[in-house]
């Protein structure tokens, strides 16, 4: 009885307790958006350990009463902001002012169409995306890019692919990694970009200068290469890509690891290995065609609304093999070599990779930090460190023959700021700065004389930008950007090539040195760029819209155009630079016509381009060295015209089978001489048809037909040579351009459930399944041998 009555007690006393405590406390506050500082209606304040909840009126006021005193978690939420939580001590009435990012779904939609960070909407922009990029893992970065209608490729063999944008590569064509301008002596034709196409989770192109945050010199176009996005939540998740081929009897070996936590920190690493022997036509083996590689990166940081910071690195090694069969020892077998149909040197298929080759190692480290600052904007910084070291190996013999031919390493410096003032809807501007410092050494132990200098180069530049949304159909978007850049260099010239050139008079007072039969000189140069552009976008309605671009550029010469003065071997052909070389100016014009309704999807982009002082490369003759005979190309320049049309047709036949179409069609004039543009792409049309089945385990099928046709419009750069062994004269045709070609190509995949987080996509492609003997007009090597023949992969995609 006694202890009914004591717990009787303890109830009463526990419960009175508790009924006296004070719960008439009120909080209170207002939500609004973090840029601009506008009421957010209808935003959810949600307390969730009391499980209540209110929302937000037209004046982003809020209030919840009868609350106890203690702790609150409060979740804001709203359709189109990113959710926020915090913790509230209540501890008398309260009232505090939150605050919401309310354009999250603006910024994504921008993304996706251009993927540039800006909110850019006038741009000519194409995106590859996760499931394209994975077929390609065994590939390169060329390989991928050629599926977007006015993108090509140069080609030196099939692993060394430059990407070309409506007839523009090289030092025109700006390539951006993980927000990083890449540096890895981009001048040369047969550089490949030294990039791992795996660490991309979407590609975008940006045909045309229209990306000034990026620089005034895009004649041709950005390439925008972006890694995973980070996931705000506890994850630790990856894949592994697994790729075996017939056609150089090769793998390729991808695995990347990702953890993210909720409240912003992420690691991410990544490790792709590439391992093939000789590649081959459909008639014989392509000699000395294998590559190795071997690439790794790791990025780390922390990613929160208002500040975070991020740190890269990336290291990639490639030894690639060039045919042998394009180094050659006199004059005799390398007209013998450019006028057979078939190589001159055909050896059994190996894995071994000998002279000439190259050997290539690019390391890029880079850190930088954000904060956004309340109705103003956000402020980024970075800077980037990039070491490429290029080495050539030539066809030596004695104590030389490991000894590279061409040896430079590169270093680069950037540091980037920008502001970007946001906190209007309607308008955004941004503003930058750039400073960066290279510096190119040319190691003269190769006991060759050195095609580059050694070279220090400055670049100082600032841009403005704005975007502007009009009306609901129509924005603007306008640019002008300020370029500086300094090259000081020091080279030996040979004194005949000196007066060869015709340097005497105009270049004498660059003469720093005599040392017996050659010069070195300090050739000093100053160039200020100015590149503008303004855009339109209008869109007539829900269907049908019209992009309009002006652009300006300007690019002053690089390294090879200025300097080049010996034998390239990995393109097998000796090259001569010109110091009177002027910067390049480009005026284009261009229009895009989309179309979309639920059955169809067409673009049809039209541009033109005017580009002053066009500087280009064209043979003039062979020289003999101690080496062998390779043919002379000079650099020129001249006032020159483009104009091209591009069309993506996508047709929806039925719920499950598509048809596709991609047409580029491009025309280059040389207006000074009235003569067609050298390396113009030929006109290309890709016709496909896709067949997709979600039951069957998310089954595709896809059949593609490629016509390539002849390029009839080329600049006529034959020459003859003497054969002393027949005393005779000899037309070497370097001019005519290969047939038209056909190709069929077909690749198939479907997934597979292996647990509940783990799944494995298997995929066959079969590329040239005829078989077809062809040569690419574009392809260096096209003089002395076929391209592929029909090749069959097979991969393994996990993901877990």
């Amino acid at each position: 009885m006694t202890q009914k009555i004591f717990l009787c007690a303890l109830f009463c006393i526990l419960f009175f307790t508790g009924y006296a405590q004070n719960c008439s406390y009120t909080f209170k506050g207002t939500v609004t958006d973090y840029h601009d500082g506008t009421s957010i209606f209808g935003a959810t304040v949600y307390l969730k350990n009391l499980d209540r909840y209110t929302t937000t009126d037209y004046q982003g006021k809020f209030e919840i009463k009868n609350l106890c005193k203690g702790e609150l978690q409060v979740i804001f939420s709203h359709v189109s902001c990113e959710t926020k939580e915090v913790l509230i001590n209540l501890t008398e009435d309260t009232f505090k002012e939150f605050n919401l990012e309310h354009h999250i779904e603006d910024l994504k939609e921008v993304r996706i169409t251009s993927a540039t960070g800006l909110k850019n909407k006038t741009a000519q922009t194409t995106v590859l995306k996760t499931d394209i990029i994975d077929k390609y893992s065994s590939q390169n970065l060329g390989d991928a890019l050629k599926n977007i209608s006015g993108v090509s490729s140069v080609n030196t063999g099939n692993t060394i692919v430059k990407p070309m944008i409506n007839g523009l590569h090289s030092s025109r064509v700006i390539l951006m990694t993980n927000g990083v301008r890449l540096q890895d002596q981009e001048w040369g034709i047969e550089h490949a970009p030294n990039i791992d196409i795996n660490t991309a989770e979407k590609i975008t192109v940006i045909k045309g200068a229209n990306a000034l945050e990026f620089g005034g010199d895009a004649i041709g176009g950005v390439i925008v290469v972006e890694p995973n996005r980070i996931i705000l939540k506890d994850s630790l998740y990856g894949k592994s890509i697994l790729t075996g081929q017939t056609n150089g009897q090769g793998f390729s070996l991808h695995s990347s690891l990702s953890k993210s936590t909720k409240k912003g920190w992420y690691l991410n690493a990544k490790t792709t290995l590439k391992n093939y022997g000789d590649f081959e036509s459909p008639d014989y083996v392509l000699t000395n065609t294998g590559l190795k590689s071997q690439a790794f990166s790791v990025q780390t940081g922390l990613k929160k609304f208002e500040s975070g910071f991020n740190v890269y690195y990336t290291y990639l090694k490639n030894e690639i093999g060039i045919l042998k069969s394009s180094h050659l020892g006199n004059i005799e077998d390398l007209v013998n070599a450019i006028n057979s149909d078939n190589p001159l040197v055909v050896d059994d298929f190996s894995y071994t990779i000998n002279a000439p080759r190259q050997e290539v190692t690019h390391q890029l480290v880079k850190a930088d930090l954000y904060k956004r600052y309340k109705k103003l904007g956000k402020l980024k910084v970075q800077y980037d460190y990039q070491n490429n070291q290029r080495l050539e190996f030539d066809l030596r013999i004695g104590a030389d023959k490991n000894k590279p031919a061409i040896d430079l390493n590169l270093s680069s410096h950037a540091v980037n700021t920008s502001f970007e003032f946001d906190s209007k809807s309607n308008q955004t501007y941004k503003v930058g700065f750039m400073g960066a410092y290279q510096n190119n050494f040319a190691d003269p132990n190769t006991g060759v004389k050195r095609l580059i200098p050694d070279y220090d180069k400055y670049d100082l530049g600032v841009f403005t930008i704005g975007n502007f949304l009009l009306n609901d159909k129509t924005s603007l978007d306008v640019g002008v950007r300020y370029d500086f850049n300094y090259i000081n260099a020091k080279k030996f010239y040979f004194k005949s090539r000196w007066r060869e050139r015709n340097y005497d008079n105009e270049f004498s007072t660059l003469i720093i040195g005599d040392f017996n039969t050659q010069w070195l000189v300090n050739p000093e140069f100053k160039y200020h760029n100015f590149s503008s552009s303004l855009g339109v976008s209008h869109e007539l309605n829900p269907q049908n819209s019209f992009i309009f671009n002006y652009a300006l550029a300007s690019r002053a010469p690089n390294p090879s155009e200025l300097f080049s003065d010996g034998l390239h071997h990995s393109a097998a052909r000796i090259e001569l630079g010109d110091l009177r070389m002027k910067q390049e100016t480009s005026n284009r014009l261009s229009t895009s016509y989309h179309f979309n309704n639920e059955k169809t999807a067409l673009l049809v982009e039209l541009f033109v381009n005017h580009i002053r002082n066009f500087m280009y490369i064209e043979p003039n003759g062979t020289e003999q060295t101690i080496r062998g005979a390779f043919p002379v190309w000079i650099y020129k320049s001249t006032n020159a015209s483009l104009f091209g049309i591009d069309i993506n047709w996508l047709q929806k036949i039925t719920d499950q089978i598509n048809f596709n179409n991609k047409t580029s069609f491009i025309r280059g004039k040389d207006i000074v001489n009235s003569t067609d543009l050298i390396d113009i792409p030929a006109a290309k049309t890709q016709n496909s048809f896709g067949y997709t089945n979600k039951k069957w385990h998310q089954f595709n099928a896809n059949f593609e037909s490629e016509f390539v046709f002849k390029q009839n419009l080329f600049p006529d750069t034959n020459f003859e040579v003497f054969i002393p062994t027949t005393n005779s004269n000899v037309l070497v045709d370097v001019s005519s351009t290969p047939n038209s070609y056909h190709l069929l190509n077909f690749n198939t995949d479907a997934t597979f459930k292996l647990s509940q987080k783990t799944n494995v996509t298997i995929g066959i492609t079969v590329t040239n399944i005829l078989n077809t003997n062809y040569r690419e007009y574009l392809n260096r090597l096209r003089y002395f041998a076929d391209d592929l023949g029909r090749n069959y992969l097979l991969q393994l995609n996990f993901k877990y």
